[in-house]
């Protein structure tokens, strides 16, 4: 096996435990926003902050590492083709809603009932969906190389 494909095979799996996060952290929003309960909220919180910090946040940092490092192997081959450039976008756009989502979590931390929060319940559900499309964006790019 070579070693590209082993950092290519390991990038693959960080990009899954990430989306994880991505996928569940603004559910719990969801869930968090809706609730008035004390002990739920202070839950979901808790909940909120591992997920992001223990789990996404690594599984972040070392995705965008293998990736560069993989962009880099293959760079003079890659940087004449369009697809690439596109992936970039989306891949800049996921880190955009990543590090959003921890200011949600701080935000949601520092206000008291749902209706201090500065967002809406009904944005939160439209922001849950911003992951699914970039990763069929992400995906089909990267495998179709349409460009």
């Amino acid at each position: 096996m070579s070693a590209y494909l082993l950092l290519k095979a390991v990038h693959i799996v960080f990009v899954v435990t990430w989306f994880a996060g991505l996928f569940y952290l603004p559910r719990l929003l969801i869930y968090h926003c809706q609730t008035t309960d004390p002990t739920a909220r202070a839950q979901f919180h808790m909940m909120e902050d591992k997920l992001y910090r223990i789990i996404m946040r690594p599984s972040m940092i070392v995705t965008v590492l293998l990736g560069a490092a993989l962009l880099i192997w293959q760079w003079e081959r890659l940087a004449q083709m369009g697809w690439i450039w596109a992936k970039l976008v989306a891949v800049l756009i996921l880190l955009g809603h990543h590090h959003f989502c921890g200011a949600l979590i701080r935000q949601f931390a520092a206000s008291g009932l749902p209706s201090e929060h500065r967002v809406s319940e009904r944005f939160l559900r439209i922001f849950n969906e911003v992951p699914a499309l970039l990763l069929i964006i992400i995906v089909i790019l990267a495998v179709t190389k349409p460009f």
